[in-house]
């Protein structure tokens, strides 16, 4: 008797609906999001790592995908780019728990390397079938400033075309309709450690961040 085997399932229908709703309740959104299967990141991930903060916030921070330890913990930012980011707010004169902070895309992509779990760039499709969540979260929480941190977030929430060493300190209009403050993502500053520039390039960031009025 001749078994028949299921042929593999395409690439194309790896991607597909994000399942969002249309309520501006961000647990609702929150528990949605937990289940998503939009584009195959969910496969190798821990778990969706959603936005945090208030839910009356008036500034959105979006920063690129979750890393290792948010993956694991299921919090954004609590890594090593979040605690650098926690300086950084703290020496700009700000407060950090006022913020919601998120990622343009909510699974932590990576590729072994060893019993490490290295970052990977997520792709346009990836960033694609994401979007639709941040979408939602700027319905919901209804920010007067998106602070995009780093490329990923920048192309997000604006367009393909910008540039963060050309944009970087500016606020851009965008499809939102709310403005967005453009800078670099904390884990830049990391990859330039035991760089003789990396003071001068944190102090660059804060005074990015000093533009931000609550």
């Amino acid at each position: 008797m001749k078994v028949q085997t299921k042929a593999p399932r395409p690439a194309s229908e790896e991607f597909g609906p994000a399942p969002v709703s249309d309520s501006a309740d961000l647990k609702v959104l929150r528990a949605a999001a937990a289940g998503c299967r939009a584009c195959p990141l969910w496969r190798k991930a821990t778990c969706t790592v959603f936005g945090e903060g208030p839910s009356r916030s008036n500034v959105m921070l979006v920063g690129e995908q979750p890393g290792d330890q948010e993956d694991r913990a299921g919090h954004p930012f609590i890594g090593p780019a979040g605690k650098l980011l926690d300086r950084a707010i703290e020496a700009a004169g700000l407060d950090r728990s006022a913020f919601y902070v998120t990622n343009a895309v909510k699974h932590f992509k990576w590729t072994p390397q060893g019993k490490r779990r290295l970052h990977a760039k997520p792709t346009a499709r990836e960033m694609a079938a994401c979007r639709p969540w941040l979408e939602a979260e700027i319905r919901a929480l209804r920010p007067d400033l998106i602070v995009c941190l780093g490329a990923t977030a920048a192309r997000q929430v604006v367009d393909k075309s910008v540039r963060v060493t050309v944009a970087r300190g500016t606020t851009l209009e965008n499809d939102f309709g709310v403005p967005a403050l453009i800078t670099v993502h904390p884990s830049s500053l990391l990859r330039r450690a035991g760089g003789g520039d990396l003071e001068q390039e944190f102090d660059h960031f804060v005074a990015d961040l000093k533009k931000i009025r609550l």
